[in-house]
């Protein structure tokens, strides 16, 4: 089934997260980066019109280009992640592309809440708990990953591998954002 998903692609944390991702993460295989998803499933790629992209450039305007930090590792029960900080950034974008289309909720309305997050290993429970285990043990050695977030990506599945749609910019942050995002 053809399908879209937005995402924050993370290039810095290739290195830490790549051996890990190719063995434990099926998207990874698939041609997904390190990324932190903002919206998905989104529409099949053939309904993604001039309109569509120009509705969710507006929709993502709303939030200007931020700067985070990966060191936390998190689990869900079959999943270990990397939580970025701060978070708040990530759960904007995703909450302004729903106002937008609300035809569209985040993992598609099986939870009530948003959790951003870099997935690092995903399928069974003890092969994610033990990749916690050894991602805690090299985040203690490397220290934390900073990446800087100025787009959003647009990525379909219509062969069976992830490739990138479209590419939308976020604002520069003005003076005043800065430094109410740096103090919060």
């Amino acid at each position: 089934m053809a399908q879209t998903a937005f995402i924050v692609h993370v290039p810095e944390a290739e290195l830490c997260v790549q051996a890990f991702r190719e063995r434990f993460d099926p998207s990874a295989r698939r041609g997904v980066p390190a990324h932190i998803t903002i919206l998905a499933p989104f529409m099949s790629p053939e309904h993604v019109t001039q309109k569509v992209l120009e509705q969710a450039q507006l929709a993502l305007s709303e939030v200007p280009a931020f700067s985070f930090s990966l060191s936390k590792v998190g689990r869900f029960p079959t999943t270990t992640y990397l939580a970025p900080e701060p978070d708040t950034s990530f759960i904007e974008l995703t909450r302004s592309l729903v106002r937008k289309f609300p035809q569209f909720p985040p993992c598609g309305g099986e939870f009530d809440s948003i959790i951003p997050h870099l997935t690092v290993a995903h399928g069974r429970a003890t092969e994610a708990e033990n990749v916690a285990v050894e991602l805690v043990a090299g985040m203690k050695v490397h220290g934390p990953i900073i990446s800087h977030c100025a787009s959003v990506l647009l990525l379909e599945n219509s062969s069976g591998i992830w490739q990138q749609m479209h590419t939308f910019a976020l604002p520069r942050p003005s003076a005043e954002t800065s430094k109410v995002r740096t103090n919060t």
